[in-house]
Formats: structure tokens, C-alpha cells, sequence
């Protein structure tokens, strides 16, 4: 395995698998592309760090999708949460996502508060829409795992029946004080990808457990270390088995894809006298895009057919 990656390693996931350990995996790590999503909001410092980790493990997710134009979505919703909702989406190595919270109740918890302490009763639900096909996939568990990491895990066990390993990990860099997400991903197939049925899957391989277990010591700092190439993470894990394959990899970016002329189009499926409704005095209606922060104001006269 060669070490072609840059110096500073961030925006960036790569793929990989073992051979011989029937085992597939994805790494990733973030930098600029949090600072521009979080940025755009005046988040407090614990629904940063969840976001960070929480738009890390769509970048994990979503770069699986073998459509270019497919989309991953990632969302937490609760009822009488702290955190109300969570939502990311990643599309084409384009992320965005928000969260709405209550912050006074959030002001009440301390610098680094527990899953439940911020979601209490809730469920998480990972959707892959594929783009060819119009195939939809959902899976959706229960937000009682200890971290989203976990949570991902057991959609991959209750969804799909594969073993899953993730690791995921967000913190402000020492020098720039700017957030920086890691992750990995680990899967085990037993007879490759086109093996047995995943029903099928004896959770206590040994080949996985072997796997697992190294995957595990994957720490926080090695994650969201940006001195440390992709490939080099791979490698620290995995220099003694026969064979590691580095697969391509795609950069990562910011993408809300609002804009004024789709939002036009959105609101000129409402029929004439709805978007009276939502219009000011001055005959303006004005769109908050929830991703991005930005404001969209829409004109009632732009909806006026021109004259014959």
C-alpha cells in the first residue's frame, strides 16, 4: 500500500478492504466543510460536537452509494428531547445538516452531555435514495445506544444483518480552535459481496472479531488528526495482514442546494391564494433555508403569467 495522500488530510474519504478478512471499510475526516456548516449557525459547543459526529458518519454512509447522484439521509427526531431533530444528507460528496434544540434546557447540561441527555426518547432512521433506479431504503432504530456511533451500528445489525464497526470522533484543532470530524467504518462480509445470505451472518466469525477488535483501538486523536493521511490510519491498523486494498476515495464538500429558482418553483405548486397567505404587507414572501441560514425573499409578482 502506497502513501500518496496529502500533508494536511482533511475533506476526504477513502474506501478499503481486506481480502482475506472477508472486510470492507471507510475512513473519513473533516475540516474546512465543518467550520463552513456550522459556521452559518450560532450553535453551543454540544450540538456542535454532535453535528461534527453526526455529518462525519453521513460522509461515512453516503460515499457507499455507488450512484453519483443518489442521496444518504441521516436523521434523529425524538419527542421531548433536548435535541428536537437532527437531520444531514450527503449527495454526490456534498454535505449539509442542522438541528433544532431547545437551548435553555440545553444550557441546564454540562460541556459533554450523554446521547439520552440530549435525545432522551428517539429514533434514528438512515435512508439511501438511489438515483437510477428510484429505489428507496430505510431503516430506522431506536436512540438508546450510548453514542451515534453505536446507533449506526445497530442499524447496520437490525437492518441489514452485517456486523458493523463505527467509530467517530470530533474535536476543536489545538492551533485554529476549528472543529475536526474522523470516522471509520467497518463491515464484515463473510463470503464477500455477493456470499452467503446476510441472514446467514455468524455474528462471532472469528475473522470479525479479529477485525473488530483492531478496529476498536482507533482512537479520537488519530481520527481527527489532520497530520495523519487517510491511508496512514489503514495501515497503522492493518500492516500485518497479506493484503489491504485502498480503494478511490472523494472529496467532500459543503452543498445546500437551495437556490432562488428552485425555491420559486417550490412555492409555485401552492395554489395562488396559499401564497397570498404566506406573503408580508409588501407582497413578499420570505424563505429561511434551515441548511444553509440564508434568507430567500419571493415576490407574488413573479408568480404573474405575462400578458397574452
Amino acid at each position: 500500500m502506497t502513501n500518496t495522500a496529502p500533508t494536511t488530510d482533511l475533506d476526504r474519504v477513502i474506501g478499503f478492504t481486506i481480502p482475506g478478512r472477508h472486510t470492507r471499510g471507510r475512513v473519513a475526516r473533516l475540516g474546512p466543510v465543518l467550520d463552513e456548516i456550522l459556521s452559518a449557525h450560532a450553535y453551543p459547543e454540544q450540538i456542535e460536537r454532535l453535528l461534527a459526529e453526526a455529518l462525519t458518519l453521513t460522509a461515512l454512509l453516503g460515499s457507499t452509494l455507488k450512484q453519483a447522484e443518489g442521496q444518504m439521509t441521516l436523521q434523529a427526531q425524538t419527542q421531548g428531547g433536548i435535541v428536537s431533530l437532527l437531520v444531514c444528507d450527503y449527495k454526490n460528496g456534498e454535505l449539509r445538516g442542522y438541528v433544532q434544540f431547545d437551548a435553555l434546557r440545553l444550557s441546564q447540561l454540562g460541556k459533554n452531555p450523554s446521547l439520552f441527555a440530549l435525545f432522551h426518547k428517539g429514533h434514528l432512521a438512515i435512508t439511501f435514495d438511489q438515483a437510477t433506479t428510484k429505489e428507496r431504503y430505510q431503516g430506522i432504530v431506536p436512540l438508546d445506544a450510548g453514542s451515534l456511533a453505536e446507533a449506526a451500528q445497530s442499524y447496520f445489525l437490525q437492518s441489514e444483518q452485517i456486523p458493523s464497526l463505527v467509530r467517530l470522533g470530533a474535536r476543536r484543532d489545538r492551533e485554529t480552535g476549528k472543529w475536526i470530524g474522523g470516522g471509520l467504518f467497518l463491515q464484515h462480509l463473510p463470503e464477500g459481496e455477493a456470499g452467503r445470505e446476510r441472514l446467514h451472518v455468524r455474528l462471532d466469525h472469528p475473522e470479525w472479531q479479529h477485525v473488530e477488535a483492531l478496529g476498536s483501538t482507533m482512537g479520537v486523536d488519530e481520527l481527527a488528526d489532520a497530520a495523519i493521511p487517510l491511508e496512514s490510519l489503514i495501515w497503522r491498523l492493518f500492516n500485518e495482514e497479506e493484503e489491504v486494498r485502498v480503494l478511490s476515495g472523494a472529496d467532500l464538500a459543503r452543498g445546500c442546494r437551495c437556490d432562488p429558482g428552485y425555491i420559486t418553483g417550490v412555492l409555485a405548486k401552492f395554489p395562488e391564494e396559499e401564497r397570498a397567505a404566506m406573503a408580508d404587507e409588501a407582497g413578499v414572501i420570505a424563505v429561511d433555508c434551515v441548511f444553509c441560514s440564508k434568507k430567500f425573499p419571493v415576490k407574488l409578482a413573479d408568480f404573474v403569467p405575462p400578458p397574452l
